[in-house]
């Protein structure tokens, strides 16, 4: 393991604290949204600030970025949409009584969660709410969408949502899961079980499965079509406050300052990485390497398989809130208002050529077994031929 020596770059432009960081679907772009009440958009190419974004008359809370448009929520109770060629705000959501604290786009819609205990859709391009969700005794902090198509067989879906087939799935700090038909606003499901606020939410529509992570410690998987809790991961000693989804591999951070790997199918937990000195505030799995954020100001690199620490990440002076990975950069972003980036390209690398010799040990190994599986099989027969009956042959 080796220190991170210095970041590439250190982009100082904001003037408070970056709550959110967001990656353009091609790569091309950046998002930054800050306690100082603006965005700003940075080019992956040079690394520069490109786009200005003011306008909210408070900090910002949480942002998305589209491939043509930025989207921001902002504790001012509004959403915007902007140009992200122009910096021009096209769009203001107003509707929210309280902070909005999440927005999530998929298709033509935009959906918020906000401390008003409400989630809202709207139209992309019409400034127009076109549902209100609202059941929650407490806020909503989290956000998914799916579409029952993926979910549903056609003679399962209640006859008067076929129409339109989009879910949302909310998770509140009341301790519950809320599935929505988008439709008509109706509850479709609420998933109960959590005893703490529900904090983050990972959906995985092909296998029908929602994962939750809550301030009781414990991570939940729920059948998403009947509502059936299907497991209950209790080994973290604090909230969970972060997931990730990789090859039926479930990564979760918490405020215990450890990360944990489980075997979805199982529930089995297979690694616990540690040497955080305070809470797991974000992770992202890439390539083999486990990358995490934490309230100790430092990024980290962990072999995925064995949980060995490679790298750590120095320089921020408060919690990192979140992390992005694009062309074996590594973005992070604090509340310390910096955004950094830093090289992975050595990391990367490493980790690389470690997991084709692993693969080549197993290559032969593989091998070995099915010549000795096949010797083996060739002297059994030899031995049932001349003595005509079965015996047991131990190879040495």
């Amino acid at each position: 393991m080796g220190n991170s020596g210095s970041a590439v770059k250190v982009c100082t432009d904001h003037q408070g604290g970056i709550n959110w960081l967001s990656l353009s679907p091609d790569g091309q772009r950046l998002l930054t949204g800050s306690e100082d009440g603006t965005a700003r958009l940075w080019s992956t190419a040079d690394s520069q600030c490109h786009g200005h974004f003011q306008g909210h008359e408070s900090y910002i809370t949480f942002c998305h970025l589209e491939n043509e448009a930025a989207f921001t929520c902002s504790a001012d109770h509004t959403i915007r949409k902007w140009d992200v060629v122009t910096g021009q705000c096209l769009a203001i959501y107003r509707g929210h009584t309280s902070i909005v604290n999440r927005i999530l786009v998929a298709k033509d819609y935009l959906f918020s969660g906000s401390y008003d205990r409400t989630a809202r859709c709207w139209s992309v391009d019409k400034e127009k709410q076109i549902q209100e969700f609202r059941g929650h005794r407490n806020c909503v902090l989290t956000l998914a969408h799916y579409s029952s198509r993926d979910v549903l067989e056609e003679e399962e879906e209640e006859e008067e949502e076929k129409m339109s087939r989009d879910l949302l799935v909310t998770g509140s700090t009341d301790c519950t899961v809320k599935v929505w038909w988008v439709s008509s606003g109706r509850c479709y499901q609420t998933l109960l079980g959590h005893t703490g606020a529900v904090l983050c939410l990972i959906l995985d529509a092909p296998n029908r499965e929602l994962f939750s992570g809550s301030t009781d410690y414990t991570i939940r998987t729920w059948n998403i079509v009947t509502g059936e809790q299907l497991k209950v991961f209790k080994e973290h000693q604090g909230s969970v406050i972060c997931l990730e989804l990789v090859n039926r591999h479930l990564y979760s951070g918490s405020a215990d300052r450890t990360v944990k790997c489980w075997f979805v199918d199982t529930g089995e937990r297979i690694q616990t990485y540690k040497a955080h000195k305070h809470s797991v505030s974000t992770l992202k799995y890439h390539a083999g390497i486990l990358f995490t954020g934490s309230g100790d100001a430092c990024a980290r690199a962990f072999n995925s398989r064995s949980g060995v620490l490679q790298k750590i990440f120095r320089g921020h002076k408060f919690i990192i809130n979140c992390i992005q990975i694009h062309n074996e950069l590594l973005y992070t972003a604090s509340h310390d208002g910096t955004l950094r980036i830093w090289d992975i390209r050595g990391i990367c690398k490493r980790n690389k050529r470690r997991l084709k010799k692993e693969r080549s040990v197993q290559g032969r190994s593989s091998q070995k077994g099915s010549l000795s599986r096949l010797f083996n099989n060739k002297v059994g027969c030899m031995v049932q031929q001349e003595n005509g009956q079965h015996e047991a042959v131990e190879l040495m």
